[in-house]
C-alpha cells in the first residue's frame, strides 16, 4: 500500500482546506515544486495533486504549478484532479507527464465520458468519488447527490478505471480518522482498486487501512496530517512496506 502526499493547489499556493470549504483554507507554502520536492525526499513514491480552483470553476486553473512539479520529478507517478472534464484537459497533463488523472463531478454527472477517456487514454484515468454518508458529492463538494459511491464504483469496473480515489468529505481535513469501514467496503464491492482519502492523520490510520490492504487498498492520501506533524511520511511508507511483507511472507 502506497502513502500518497496531497498537495492542494489554490491561487498557486500550497493550501489544505477543512471538509473542502475554499473559504477555511490553510497555507502550507508558495513554492509547488519546492513542496513536492519535500515529499519525494521523504520518500514519497506517488503525488496527489488537486488543483482546487479548478474544482470549482471546471477547468485548470493551477494547471502551470502542476506542470512544473511533472516535470521536475518525471520518473514520479503524479495524479491529478480538480477541474478536469474535457478530452483536451488530460491530453495536456498526461503530456505534460503526469500519470493519472482524476475526474470526478463529471463522471456522476456523464459516466459515459469516464468510459470514452478510459478507451482514449487506456491506464490513466481515476475516477474521484467523494462522498458523504456514503453519497457521491460533486462541483467542489458544493452538492450531494441521490447516488451511492459504491454502485458508482460498479458502473465504472468495466470502463477501464484504473482506480477510485475515495474522499469521506465528513473526515477531511479534519484530523479525525480515516473512515476504514466504508473505504474498505467500497474495495470489496466496487469492483476497482481504491485509494483512502480524508481523515488519514496518524500512523494508526494507517495501520488500519494497511490490515485490510489485501480487500483492495491501493493506497492512502494525506495532507493535513503530514503538514502539521502528526504523521511522518517515511515512518508510514515502511510500516506499509512491512506489513505488506509480512502479509506475502517475504
Amino acid at each position: 500500500m502506497l502513502v500518497i502526499p496531497a498537495i492542494d493547489l489554490k491561487d498557486g499556493k500550497c493550501v489544505r482546506l477543512k471538509q473542502g470549504r475554499m473559504d477555511d483554507a490553510t497555507t502550507y507554502g508558495d513554492d509547488p515544486v519546492a513542496m513536492a520536492a519535500r515529499w519525494v525526499e521523504a520518500g514519497a513514491r506517488r503525488l496527489h495533486l488537486v488543483d482546487l480552483n479548478g474544482a470549482f470553476e471546471g477547468k485548470p486553473v493551477n494547471g502551470e504549478a502542476v506542470t512544473a512539479i511533472a516535470r521536475a520529478f518525471p520518473d514520479l507517478p503524479i495524479q491529478i484532479g480538480g477541474g478536469i472534464r474535457s478530452a483536451e484537459t488530460i491530453a495536456h497533463y498526461l503530456d505534460a507527464g503526469v500519470s493519472f488523472v482524476i475526474i470526478g463531478t463529471k463522471a456522476v454527472k456523464e459516466p459515459d465520458f469516464v468510459s470514452t477517456m478510459c478507451r482514449q487514454f487506456p491506464g490513466h484515468v481515476i475516477v474521484g468519488l467523494d462522498a458523504r454518508n456514503g453519497y457521491v458529492a460533486t462541483d467542489g463538494w458544493a452538492e450531494v447527490s441521490t447516488i451511492k459511491a459504491v454502485d458508482l464504483a460498479k458502473r465504472f469496473a468495466g470502463d477501464g478505471v484504473s482506480s477510485i480515489v475515495y474522499t469521506d468529505i465528513a473526515r477531511d481535513g479534519m484530523m479525525e480518522g480515516v473512515n476504514v469501514s466504508a473505504t474498505a467496503d467500497l474495495a470489496r464491492n466496487g469492483g476497482l482498486p481504491v485509494i483512502a482519502s480524508g481523515g488519514v492523520s496518524r500512523l494508526e490510520d494507517i495501520r488500519a487501512l494497511a490490515d485490510v490492504a489485501d480487500q483492495g487498498i491501493l493506497g492512502a492520501i494525506t495532507g493535513r496530517a503530514i503538514y502539521e506533524g502528526s504523521l511522518n511520511i517515511a515512518d508510514a511508507q515502511h510500516l506499509c512496506d512491512t506489513l505488506s511483507r509480512r502479509t506475502s511472507g517475504s
